[in-house]
């Protein structure tokens, strides 16, 4: 009998004990619970301590009120183009409503797997490949706003959803490297035929600017130099005036060129004409005359009488050279009269007096002493 009560006991404690741990919920945080009461939904759990009625309430549902991430397999998808390619989503969701995505429907994430990969294909296929390639935004905003209005029926709100890939066929990325490499090969050629154009427009330049400088300094070097060549002349004619020289002196250093001139290696033979004489006579005058001219001169330093000698020396010695000229010219004459010409010979030029060359104040035209 004793045992029969310590076992009756020992139930009815048990009994207590599961009692009161299914009349006592804990809720931990960003959780909602479903509680059913007899079948039928009664409340929802927040966060906390919750007392239920054991034996007729129950928990439906555990709902996660955190925002959750879901990765979908790739899904082929054709292209208005017709080309297959494989597209990789990433969805962002949170159930707003625990009660709707309860009871509304069955399997939400399932649902909002096949309306993704739903309406992903109908934006892609009215998109060719190259536009699905670069406009992602706008189908990510599509996507948004489509699964948002479906979804918000059953207590979910989608937040966002991106692209993760979009993956054309082998052949076609074949074909899309060697497109892009061509067009960075081209970028690459134009950029190096304009390095080329801008080295030659600056070489241009530069040899522009050299020919400008190198022109520039031989024009200011030839202006100094006559600017140095005209002081010269200047100071050489400043100096002449100066030194006042003699129509004597003058004639002395033509008399003193005429040696060199008839010493030249390229003439080999002379024609002096009958009028040499006279020639010399009439210089020798136009000489005096103008050693006659007013303030013409010699000064005072310079000694005449020096000058006179030397003159007449030279002129002797021009008189001797012609003197030879002659004989050469004579000789040749009668050369060729002995071979049956019939050139007449030139007449022997007479000897110019030294007066008469160095053009003498009293010496005239006839070889006279002029008369007052």
């Amino acid at each position: 009998m004793e045992v029969v009560i310590g076992v009756l006991i020992f139930v009815i404690a048990l009994f207590a004990v599961i009692t009161l741990i299914r009349s006592v919920r804990i809720v931990p945080q960003q959780r909602m619970d479903v509680v059913e009461r007899l079948g039928k939904y009664k409340r929802t759990l927040s966060p906390g301590l919750n007392l239920l009625v054991p034996f007729v309430d129950a928990v439906r549902t555990k709902v996660d009120m955190r925002e959750q991430v879901v990765s979908f397999p790739p899904q082929p998808v054709i292209t208005s183009d017709n080309l297959v390619v494989s597209i990789d989503t990433v969805l962002y969701f949170k159930v707003v409503d625990p009660v709707r995505a309860t009871y509304e429907i069955s399997n939400f994430l399932q649902a909002i797997e096949q309306l993704t990969v739903t309406t992903l294909r109908n934006v892609i296929g009215s998109l060719d490949l190259e536009r699905a390639l670069t406009s992602r935004e706008e189908i990510n905003r599509h996507l948004s706003s489509v699964l948002d209005e479906t979804t918000g029926r059953w207590g979910i709100k989608v937040t966002r959803v991106e692209i993760k890939a979009i993956e054309p066929p082998p052949s076609i990325r074949d074909s899309m490297e060697k497109q892009m490499r061509a067009e960075r090969e081209r970028r690459a050629t134009i950029l190096n035929a304009e390095g080329h154009k801008q080295a030659a427009i600056l070489t241009a330049e530069g040899e522009k600017q050299s020919q400008v400088l190198r022109a520039d300094g031989d024009r200011q070097a030839r202006i100094l130099q006559a600017e140095g060549q005209a002081k010269a002349i200047r100071t050489v004619f400043d100096a002449i005036h100066t030194a006042n020289p003699s129509q004597k002196v003058l004639a002395y250093q033509y008399l003193q060129a005429l040696p060199q001139i008839a010493n030249g290696s390229a003439n080999k033979v002379w024609i002096v004409p009958a009028e040499l004489n006279k020639a010399l006579e009439g210089l020798g005058g136009a000489l005096g005359g103008l050693a006659n001219m007013v303030g013409d001169k010699p000064s005072e330093a310079v000694d005449s009488g020096a000058v006179e000698r030397e003159a007449a020396a030279a002129a002797q010695a021009a008189a001797d050279e012609a003197q030879a000229v002659g004989e050469q010219v004579r000789a040749a004459e009668a050369q060729v009269s002995g071979d049956g010409s019939s050139t007449k010979s030139l007449p022997a030029p007479e000897p110019v007096p030294p007066s008469a060359a160095l053009g003498s104040a009293d010496y005239n035209g006839a070889g006279e002493p002029e008369r007052a």
